[in-house]
């Protein structure tokens, strides 16, 4: 957690600035698109990443969609792990958190600027409406980030239960699915160090509708979960050569 703390300290008057500008332009929808909003997102990680002496190496961006929306399932590590999809993700993009994490000083602003969605996780008819609302969203050409884990605990490397639920998105939006495999992404904020770390990320290969289309949605979610954990094996065979 000395890194974050670090980071913030240091980007005291960067914050000043950005939380305020954060706020206007999502209250201004009409004068600030998708794009600009995004851009200023992209920025502000960058200053999170210099100052806090992280660097995101990613491979596989040639699998993204180059056209319409789609939903990247990607397993969860730390509080670093949607900033580092967005600093390597060309296209705008936005996210999907839990409502009680989504409150916090600057990240709610952040919220606010990309419309990301809150989920409560206590209230079962305010998710169907996220989900549906996502689904609309994705058809409609927005690009999404879900980490169907729900959470993270000192999980590092090792994959959490998925939950299936989430990939109700995915068969309602009819679209691609863009697994997700995030690597070394606990060491920014978790531990005392502050030594420079490296993050890995790589997109595999989208997976078309029409291949999980008449699946349940475990069935999609253990195709997604042996994905993810085999290239996780991979990274991590690579990393104790």
């Amino acid at each position: 957690m000395i890194r974050f703390f670090i980071v913030i300290i240091s980007c005291f008057f960067l914050i000043l600035y950005y939380v305020p500008k954060m706020s206007y332009y999502a209250r201004h929808g009409e004068k600030y698109d998708e794009e600009t909003c995004y851009r200023m997102a992209q920025v502000m990680i960058e200053h999170v990443k210099k100052r806090g002496r992280i660097e995101t190496v990613a491979s596989g961006m040639e699998n993204l969609p180059t056209e319409g929306g789609y939903i990247m399932f990607a397993n969860h590590q730390g509080k670093y792990d949607a900033l580092g999809v967005m600093s390597v993700h060309e296209q705008p993009c936005t996210f999907v958190m839990d409502a009680k994490r989504s409150h916090l000083f600057i990240v709610t602003q952040l919220c606010d600027l990309l419309k990301a969605k809150r989920l409560d996780k206590t209230d079962l008819r305010q998710q169907v409406q996220v989900i549906n609302d996502v689904a609309t969203e994705i058809k409609a050409g927005r690009r999404y980030i879900l980490f169907p884990e729900g959470g993270y605990d000192h999980n590092h490397n090792s994959l959490r239960g998925f939950l299936p639920g989430s990939f109700k998105i995915a068969q309602k939006a009819k679209c691609p699915i863009v697994p997700v495999v995030l690597y070394d992404s606990f060491k920014p904020f978790e531990g005392k160090s502050f030594r420079k770390v490296i993050t890995q990320l790589h997109f595999l290969p989208p997976i078309p509708y029409e291949t999980f289309a008449d699946m349940k949605t475990y069935e999609i979610r253990d195709m997604v979960v042996s994905l993810i954990q085999n290239q996780l094996d991979k990274m991590e065979s690579l990393n104790d050569w």
